[in-house]
């Protein structure tokens, strides 16, 4: 039994030893047939660059409107379920009626606390009184 794994071992270590002395001239490219990989690459990077930032927005813009509806939902003061919460650019818009006008201000206090959020507009958020 020993024997197969003994070959498999040796055959194993061969083909390392083989493929490593065949990967140096594999990177031994002149620069000038690099260059222009690395420019196409540059430019790949900065535009995934761009579309990280964008998706890094979206995925910050969502976290506040979780973070503000779930903040919402759990103060017994306010009627959560009937604000409805938006976030474009760290900008909150609130929207729906509400019982008062205290209950309006305490929904845009709570709002603003929230980390991220750079302006709340309650121009939708009505009173019912």
């Amino acid at each position: 039994m020993k024997q197969p794994i003994n070959t498999f071992v040796f055959a194993a270590i061969t083909a390392t030893a083989l493929s490593l002395s065949l990967s140096g001239t594999a990177f031994a490219d002149s620069r000038e047939a690099v260059q222009p990989t690395l420019l196409a690459t540059d430019s790949t990077m900065d535009k995934a660059g761009e579309t990280m930032d964008k998706a890094g927005e979206a995925v910050s813009d969502t976290w506040i409107t979780s973070k503000v509806k779930s903040t919402f939902l759990a103060d017994k003061n306010l009627s959560g379920m009937a604000i409805e919460v938006e976030t474009k650019q760290g900008v909150v818009s609130l929207s729906g009626t509400v019982a008062s006008d205290a209950e309006r201000d305490l929904a845009i206090a709570k709002a603003r606390e929230i980390k991220g959020v750079t302006d709340v507009s309650a121009d939708g958020l009505k009173t019912a009184e």
